[in-house]
């Protein structure tokens, strides 16, 4: 049974039924009930076409389930349309049925979380951690856009600001380490950016593609993190962050500066220096500046603070931290790694140990921990 499969063709399948005019939500309903169906059949009779079956599957499951609800002869009329098993076009629908959930109705935040769980592949939980809010929170968010959209026909896409949204949290998620998300979001956005002339889709990608040059590098041997001062940059994928310092020159020459492009400026200033001690930290304080104007995010303004900690020394980073609110995810653990530079290693350890208790991930924690314990152990010596 391959689940990655599965996951893969769910975003065509769901595509192709509100194509077809179901709505969203009997759609998904349908979806899930086929893919029930297929893990519970495929392992003894695996079909040729995994994609045919699963779009034969799935219409049929929605047809049963409107004819549970529909009047007789409405009924009648959908059992004739219901197609006979043939292999489904080989198009990818994924990008399209991106911008279908974007729907006009709905406001951008309830479309983004909508596609996120519906297309993205990612739990509330992960959702609600990406927004900094209750999971509870986010399911109420979830199921009121989907009886926003119930009975809607998706005809009218949505904007492009909603998709690149989408976009950018489903490649966090991916990078996180939680669901490997990360190239598929790259992909989607590559197709967006050949089809859209915008400079902001360009500093998306050119964002992505820097980010993810790191990624062998991120982390040792036994899975546990390596911060980014640590890394072995001989890792790095020098051909991917040519390619994202490319295209974000060219979309910063435009003259119309996004919060994409300024995330990818940082994270192109990162890949330049040749060594951890060599980052132009002032530049990259900067560009949080530009950043923080254009989005007041709390959790850019975090950020920050790392990177004024480092440029200006780590009193003046704990300084830009105690204008934060301290139940930020990873305050913590920024304010554990200026103490420590600092010098004060009893509070840093206190503070690492407390963050690793917050942390949203098993690796992440792991981290914390060891942090916490080496500087326990510095301490005892």
């Amino acid at each position: 049974m391959n689940e990655v499969l599965l996951r893969s063709l769910t975003p065509s399948v769901l595509a192709i039924l509100v194509r077809r005019g179901a709505d969203f939500a009997a759609a998904e309903d349908a979806v899930q009930d086929a893919l029930i169906e297929a893990i519970r059949v495929w392992p003894a009779d695996p079909p040729q076409d995994a994609k045919g079956w699963l779009v034969t599957v799935a219409w049929r499951k929605f047809l049963d389930a409107t004819r549970a609800e529909a009047a007789r002869r409405r009924r009648e009329d959908l059992v004739d349309e219901e197609p006979m098993p043939r292999p489904a076009p080989a198009v990818d629908d994924t990008l399209q049925l991106y911008f279908l959930c974007a729907h006009p109705s709905l406001t951008p935040s309830s479309a983004v979380a909508l596609t996120l769980r519906a297309v993205g592949g990612l739990t509330t939980r992960q959702i609600a951690q990406a927004y900094l809010v209750p999971e509870a929170t986010m399911a109420q968010r979830i199921s009121r856009a989907k009886r926003t959209v119930s009975g809607v026909r998706f005809d009218q896409p949505g904007d492009v600001a909603t998709v690149l949204r989408v976009l950018y949290l489903v490649f966090n998620e991916g990078y996180s380490g939680d669901v490997d998300l990360a190239a598929e979001a790259i992909r989607l956005t590559r197709q967006l950016a050949a089809a859209i002339d915008h400079p902001e889709v360009a500093g998306l990608l050119a964002l992505m593609l820097l980010h993810h040059a790191r990624r062998a590098a991120r982390t040792a041997p036994d899975g546990s993190l390596v911060p980014l001062a640590e890394q072995d940059r001989g890792r790095w994928d020098t051909k991917s962050i040519a390619e994202g310092v490319e295209i974000l020159q060219a979309a910063l020459a435009r003259d119309r500066l996004g919060e994409f492009q300024a995330q990818a400026a940082i994270a192109a200033l990162h890949a330049d220096a040749p060594a951890a001690e060599e980052t132009d930290w002032v530049q990259i304080v900067e560009w949080y500046d530009e950043l923080a104007r254009l989005t007041d995010n709390p959790v850019v303004r975090l950020n920050r603070a790392v990177a004024v900690g480092e440029a200006d020394g780590p009193r003046a980073g704990l300084a830009a931290l105690a204008a934060l609110d301290d139940s930020l995810p990873r305050h913590t653990a920024v304010a554990a790694y200026l103490h420590e530079r600092d010098g004060d290693l009893t509070t840093a350890a206190r503070l690492y140990s407390e963050a690793a208790h917050k942390a949203p991930n098993l690796a992440e924690r792991a981290h914390l921990t060891r942090q916490a314990a080496r500087l326990n152990a510095r301490r005892r010596r």
